[in-house]
């Protein structure tokens, strides 16, 4: 097995998602794993991360009975496999690191003081931005400047408070995309003293396209060295690596950690590097599709659409 991962689908005349698990390329629908005997971790996305970053060897398991289970023709995949999905969970709290590659923060005009003299700076999405793959990115009638934003996202799977550093990636139990979609031209106002607002700029409805599932965090050792590359319309516009953030994913956890009581099911968007619309001149359009990579992980695909005023 090459590539497993936590994923969500449509289960036909069921009205939430179903949970899945993605054997490489596969996928196959966890309660009915159990019904043909698969022993199986946790109930939802949160607690099947939580224990299987206790114990890594359960996934394994549970991956290889599914895998001959099916060979021995007791577990059929989904039917349109990956057609399918839809964003693995929908998190309460989003957490997102702004200006975390330098040369992103050069690119929109940020001067950033010493990292020494200095502290993340973050802020929040919520759940009604959450969208998954395939999914419509809906361009709001009030903006003309939408833009796109890959990042890393960490799932937690293990809360706490006050974190040390070198604890932090424990509390992690997974790693998937998030595309922070952003309203540059509503993320700026000049009616009040303050310069930025994040909430309108940032958090309408599906600003925040997430999957298209979640691997292990056994299967990205080591977050600091993750290639990444977002396309629009095939067209290669961010491309770098996890290795140029100013705050480390076990950074984010630490300081999150010392505001907030993190909690299993909290998302960390950790920052997107250089390449973003803005610094260019182009932003999406109805019609665009953006396409989110990472190695390890897989690819996120959205489409841009008209909001209906």
């Amino acid at each position: 097995m090459n590539h497993i991962a936590i994923a969500a689908y449509k289960k036909p005349a069921q009205a939430s998602p179903a949970l899945a698990l993605s054997i490489d390329g596969q996928i196959y629908d966890l309660e009915d794993a159990r019904k043909a005997g698969v022993t199986l971790p946790g109930d939802s996305v949160p607690a099947v991360l939580a224990q299987w970053r206790d114990n890594a060897s359960a996934l394994t398991s549970a991956c290889e009975e599914i895998a001959q289970f099916a060979k021995r023709g007791k577990l059929e995949a989904i039917t349109g496999g990956a057609m399918n999905l839809t964003a693995p969970f929908r998190p309460e709290r989003i957490f997102c690191a702004a200006a975390n590659y330098i040369e992103h923060a050069k690119e929109m005009g940020s001067v950033l003081a010493n990292k020494a003299d200095s502290k993340p700076y973050m802020f929040i999405k919520p759940r009604n931005t959450v969208i998954g793959p395939g999914d419509a990115i809906r361009m709001p009638p009030e903006t003309s400047q939408l833009d796109w934003e890959i990042e890393l996202a960490a799932v937690i799977c293990k809360g706490g408070r006050r974190i040390p550093v070198t604890r932090a990636l424990e509390h992690v139990g997974g790693y998937a995309i998030l595309n922070d979609i952003s309203a540059r031209d509503l993320n700026v106002r000049g009616d009040y003293p303050f310069k930025f607002d994040w909430f309108q700029g940032k958090c309408h409805d599906t600003f925040a396209p997430f999957g298209p599932w979640i691997v292990p965090a056994s299967a990205i050792p080591d977050p600091q060295s993750v290639a990444m590359e977002l396309k629009v319309n095939d067209q290669v516009m961010q491309k770098d690596s996890t290795a140029n953030m100013i705050w480390t994913v076990r950074e984010q956890v630490a300081y999150l950690s010392t505001i907030v009581t993190i909690e299993p099911g909290d998302v960390i968007a950790t920052g997107t590097p250089t390449g973003v619309g803005m610094s260019r001149g182009i932003f999406l359009k109805a019609g665009d599709v953006v396409s989110a990579s990472i190695d390890g992980i897989g690819t996120l695909t959205n489409t841009v659409a008209a909001e209906k005023s």
